[in-house]
């Protein structure tokens, strides 16, 4: 497996599906195009967003070959997928997902304490030993519950050289602060998913930003990751804070939704929400969402987006 961590700002990739449930594996490759377009720098697939839990292993395979094959070099790829509870499982379930040839497995922090948290260097050591010959990475998934790394396990994964990617979702401008120390000379790659304290992060020395609205307005993310000491940087920080409460509202299908706004014939479905829960008032708000984006691309200088 290859080693191809770009900085910048990457989306947690929904996955599109038909009416009738199935993976929409064409709607999912122009997507992946869409994303392109908008200058995503990476795509973090087979994540929450893309509702990894409800999926099976054959269709998560299925899925992040067909993402892959879409980003066809243009971007970093990481994987995960990393559901199961037992060791076993994970790892066989890894070894499927080593074949998609993305860039980094990513591995979930919830997943790797069994029985207690002194299993987590031991369970992942076990899983780098099995899988020699890929890079790896963390995902603090808040789901089915939230277990932030400690520093000693960060300087870990840093030190251990196979370690390449973190999306971390602490939140908290101090621990971002610490762990920038904490990784510095190493090959791991800190990603904020956290909006409000993205700004903050990046003046720190994070590599990027990998988010939920990444699936929304990945450019005006961009603007801001080049433009970090520029004299609207703080107003587009809190344009992006204001703004990704969207994310509330019946997450993913109202991103969906947003996409269909924007002309794409996507189907709404999700298989982890219900798509008739999508009320009068989150509509309302989307396409609130995409007047106020064009006022600001306008503002900005950047183009209008599709």
């Amino acid at each position: 497996m290859g080693f191809h961590i770009n900085a910048g700002v990457w989306p947690t990739e929904i996955t599109l599906f038909n009416a009738d449930g199935s993976i929409d594996y064409a709607a999912n490759r122009e997507f992946v195009a869409r994303l392109l377009h908008m200058g995503c720098d990476g795509v973090f697939a087979i994540c929450q967003s893309s509702e990894m839990f409800f999926l099976n292993i054959e269709e998560k395979v299925k899925l992040a070959k067909a993402v892959n094959d879409a980003v066809k070099g243009k971007a970093s790829i990481v994987v995960s997928g990393h559901t199961a509870d037992s060791l076993e499982q994970q790892i066989h379930d890894l070894k499927r997902m080593e074949d998609v040839g993305a860039d980094a497995l990513v591995l979930v922090s919830n997943r790797l304490v069994l029985e207690n948290d002194s299993d987590f260097i031991k369970n992942t050591e076990a899983i780098l030993n099995a899988l020699p010959d890929s890079n790896f990475g963390f995902y603090e998934c808040p789901y089915p519950f939230l277990r932030l790394l400690s520093d000693e396990e960060l300087k870990w994964c840093a030190d251990s050289g196979r370690i390449k990617f973190l999306k971390d979702v602490s939140c908290n401008k101090e621990i971002e602060s610490r762990r920038v120390n904490i990784v510095k000379g190493s090959e791991l790659k800190l990603f904020n998913a956290n909006t409000q304290t993205l700004l903050h992060s990046l003046r720190e020395g994070y590599y990027g930003y990998n988010g939920v609205m990444g699936n929304f307005h990945i450019d005006i993310y961009k603007w801001l990751f080049q433009n970090i000491h520029h004299e609207k940087a703080e107003y587009v920080q809190q344009w992006l804070s204001q703004t990704c409460e969207i994310e509330k509202y019946l997450y993913p299908v109202c991103c969906k939704y947003y996409l269909q706004l924007k002309g794409y014939p996507f189907s709404i479905h999700t298989r982890s929400k219900n798509a008739s829960d999508l009320t009068l008032e989150t509509k309302k708000m989307v396409a609130d969402l995409i007047c106020q984006e064009t006022e600001l691309r306008q503002e900005l200088g950047l183009a209008v987006q599709q």
